[in-house]
C-alpha cells in the first residue's frame, strides 16, 4: 500500500538549531510530527476532535531515521507524510525533510491506535481507517 505524498513547509528557527548552528537531530521528530498531524488534519481528522469523538488517538510506538544532511537557520523544508502499511490497529508512515529536492533526513514513524483512557492498544475505528487509506 503505498498512498499519495503530503507536503508541510517547515522554516527552520533559532529553536531548531544547536551550538553549531545547525538543526539539532531530535528536533527532525518534531518536524516530522508535525507533517504527520497536518496531514491528518488535512483529512478531517484533528487529533483533538478524534479523541473527543471516539475516545482514541494515535501514539507513536517505533521510528528509525537517517540523517543525511544538515538543515541550517532560516532554511525552509519541506516534510512529507505518506503511509506505506496499514492494519487494524497501526500503520507505518514514511517521512522525509527535504530543502530544494535534497533529502536531509528520511525515517519510518510507526503509529498504533490506542483507548486515551488506558492506553492499552485497540483497533482504529472503521471509519478513520477509511479516510486514512482511501
Amino acid at each position: 500500500m503505498t498512498q499519495a505524498v503530503f507536503q508541510w513547509p517547515v522554516r527552520v528557527y533559532w529553536e531548531d538549531t544547536d551550538a553549531g548552528g545547525i538543526v539539532f537531530y531530535a528536533n527532525y521528530l518534531k518536524f516530522f510530527e508535525r507533517a504527520r498531524t497536518e496531514w491528518l488534519r488535512s483529512l478531517g481528522l484533528g487529533q483533538q476532535q478524534l479523541r473527543d469523538s471516539t475516545g482514541g488517538m494515535f501514539v507513536v510506538s517505533e521510528t528509525s531515521v537517517r540523517y543525511l544532511h544538515s538543515a541550517r537557520l532560516d532554511d525552509e523544508l519541506i516534510v512529507t507524510a505518506q503511509l506505506t502499511e496499514s492494519g487494524r490497529a497501526s500503520m507505518t508512515i514514511a517521512q522525509q525533510a527535504m530543502r530544494q529536492g535534497k533529502v536531509l533526513c528520511e525515517g519510518t514513524i510507526r503509529i498504533g491506535w490506542v483507548d486515551a483512557a488506558n492506553l492499552r492498544p485497540a483497533r482504529i475505528p472503521a471509519p478513520i481507517l477509511e479516510a486514512l487509506t482511501t
